[in-house]
């Protein structure tokens, strides 16, 4: 080959463009150099895997008593020791980590689903669907937490559906907003309405330019939310209005714990424990998915 023919050959390799780098090359280059967030991947890791085969990992019944003496410290039998009544602290954690994920994915999951459609809805609608539809979000977010649930409880009884309800309702408002403002935004860029001209339908736009730019920030926001969730229903179930004794919650481990204190600290510590784990893995995998799906939000330093 002459030297003018591998000159060409050299600038056509050099002018052509890099790949894109895929999304689990983008993620393991940004968790290369992001010790928080794979220290937040392998701690939801854990948590999530401890949640699912808690039926199988957990060594007593956690709902049996008397496994062993009552308000016993941590022993080789039981390594969080024992409650008021004799049962394994540690099954019981276990436990309500599973109670714990099922309330997180199922009021997340409604939540996503209702506040993606209502915000589509209210960013794509007319002016005064709009407005309404603010009205409703703001009415619901002006209700705290504690107080909707009471008035929840009050209608239909203390339980864990009523712990999803009322997180999942409370919820919506949040991730429609978002929604709305990202519809809004995109509603009239260039290439948006470049597609209407060329006659695409609004499901096209929706499904092929929408909805993509959209999902992004909503699963960031959800997995930061999941430690709020938990701690929602943990405090709902300490107060008396989730999940009822004796099906294990870390609330319900915690209002035991409470009040024998004095007695024996370690349902406190083990009922708290796991609830700063869950906000340390999850807000530690929000801020490195935030770098992931959207570099531009990286922190710089």
């Amino acid at each position: 080959m002459t030297d003018a023919a591998q000159n060409a050959t050299r600038t056509r390799a050099e002018d052509s463009p890099l790949p894109e780098p895929t999304l689990l090359a983008r993620t393991l280059r940004t968790l290369s150099g992001n010790r928080t967030g794979v220290i937040g991947f392998v701690l939801v890791a854990l948590i999530v895997a401890s949640a699912v085969l808690a039926p199988w990992i957990t060594p007593y019944d956690p709902a049996a008593i008397m496994t062993g003496p009552r308000m016993s410290p941590p022993t080789a039998e039981h390594w969080l020791g024992t409650d008021n009544i004799g049962r394994d602290i540690f099954s019981r954690v276990i436990a309500g980590g599973r109670i714990a994920m099922l309330v997180a994915a199922a009021a997340l999951g409604a939540a996503l689903s209702a506040g993606l459609a209502l915000g589509l809805i209210a960013g794509l609608g007319p002016r005064w669907l709009d407005n309404i539809m603010l009205l409703v979000f703001d009415a619901l977010r002006s209700f705290p937490v504690i107080v909707f649930g009471l008035a929840v409880v009050t209608i239909i009884g203390p339980s864990l559906f009523t712990v999803i309800l009322v997180v999942a309702i409370t919820s919506i408002p949040i991730y429609a907003r978002i929604v709305r403002t990202q519809t809004m935004a995109l509603r009239n860029a260039e290439f948006i309405l470049a597609e209407r001209a060329m006659g695409a339908g609004m499901a096209r736009i929706l499904l092929v330019h929408v909805l993509p730019n959209v999902l992004g920030p909503l699963l960031i926001l959800a997995s930061m939310d999941v430690p709020l969730v938990i701690a929602t229903e943990a405090g709902l179930s300490f107060l008396g209005m989730g999940v009822r004794p004796p099906t294990p919650s870390w609330g319900v481990i915690l209002n035991d714990g409470y009040n024998f204190i004095r007695n024996s600290p370690w349902p406190v510590i083990g009922g708290s424990v796991p609830i700063i784990l869950v906000t340390l893995g999850f807000t530690f995998m929000g801020e490195a998915l935030r770098d992931i799906f959207d570099p531009k939000l990286r922190k710089t330093g």
